[in-house]
């Protein structure tokens, strides 16, 4: 069957990666309120600097880390044309009939890159300094998020098609 891009799947996830964007302010109220109220604006603004920590990693190389499949590798995927230079004109597979542009993919994908280390840092809440926050963000996106979600999420993976067809969620039918 033909693959076609429809206009509204892709409305649907820009709302959706929208949404998704939304919910980093609101863990960063909700951690703030949380805490004493010497570190709230500490707290508040560990949630908030993921999302920029995290974005810029995330077109630099970890796009292509997470869904790049020329490194031909379970554990992590390609770091080659970093930058998401090949994704503007691009179509992202999803396995079934429907496309979507690949760079609305990476902006889906890479609104739950920036709400994990959020979440994250109410384990933390009054017990680390800012800059210590940052330096741990951009470490464990880089070593533990990226190859994480090659693992889940790399639906279409060389390597992963033979062993669970096409990656983890994909081989239970989501």
């Amino acid at each position: 069957m033909e693959k076609i891009n429809f206009a509204g799947d892709t409305a649907w996830v820009l709302v959706s990666s929208a949404l998704v964007l939304l919910m980093t302010p609101g863990v960063a109220f909700f951690y703030g309120g949380m805490v004493r109220a010497k570190s709230a604006l500490n707290m508040m603004m560990m949630s908030m600097v993921t999302i920029g920590i995290v974005s810029v990693l995330w077109v630099i190389y970890g796009f292509k880390l997470a869904f790049g499949y020329e490194a031909n590798s379970p554990w992590y995927g390609s770091i080659s044309l970093s930058g998401l230079g090949e994704a503007v004109n691009a179509l992202a597979n999803n396995g079934g009939e429907y496309q979507i542009p690949l760079l609305v993919f990476a902006t889906f994908q890479l609104m739950f890159a920036i709400i994990t280390p959020a979440l994250i840092s109410g384990a933390i809440a009054d017990r680390a300094r800012f800059v210590a926050w940052g330096i741990f963000v951009a470490i464990w996106v880089t070593l533990v998020y990226f190859p994480v979600a090659h693992w889940v999420f790399a639906f279409g993976n060389k390597v992963g098609d033979t062993v669970t067809g096409a990656g983890f969620l994909a081989a239970r039918g989501v």
